[in-house]
């Protein structure tokens, strides 16, 4: 799954990756999104930018205006790539009525709205990181309207 600070807390639970995270979200959903929400790395290189991420969709757009300069430093991009999809994620979850994290077995984190529609969020992120498309703000306009 590529959180690193996320897979070190698994394997102190002794728990397979996917049950024991599903299980964490259940048992505590709101420190889990806070875990989520760290995205430590993303908001360290958007604040190198002069832009501060604040949870909202309008930070999305921001972020989607920046230079992909991480695109130069391929060891560096899947982890921004991966704090990009988290980010989503929290928007998401913090914004759109209804929607909140959920768990693939996989042990993946997404997102399912209301509707019960799931959004593969990382993966968005991972896209948009490596192509810049779909950008975040797009994602998250389609994921609000449903």
């Amino acid at each position: 799954m590529n959180i690193p600070f996320l897979d070190n807390w698994l394997k102190r639970q002794g728990g397979r990756q996917g049950g024991a995270f599903a299980a964490a979200v259940e048992a505590d959903p709101d420190g889990v999104a806070a875990l989520l929400a760290e995205c430590e790395l993303l908001r360290v290189r958007a604040g190198q930018e002069g832009l501060e991420l604040d949870d909202t969709p309008a930070s999305l757009t921001a972020l989607d205006q920046l230079p992909p300069r991480w695109r130069d430093d391929p060891e560096e991009l899947p982890w921004l790539g991966n704090d990009a999809g988290l980010y989503l994620g929290t928007v998401l979850v913090r914004t759109v009525p209804g929607a909140a994290w959920d768990v693939w077995p996989s042990g993946r984190p997404v997102v399912r709205l209301a509707s019960g529609r799931e959004i593969d969020v990382v993966t968005a992120g991972l896209d948009w990181a490596m192509a810049g498309s779909p950008e975040l703000s797009q994602v998250y306009a389609e994921s609000a309207e449903n």
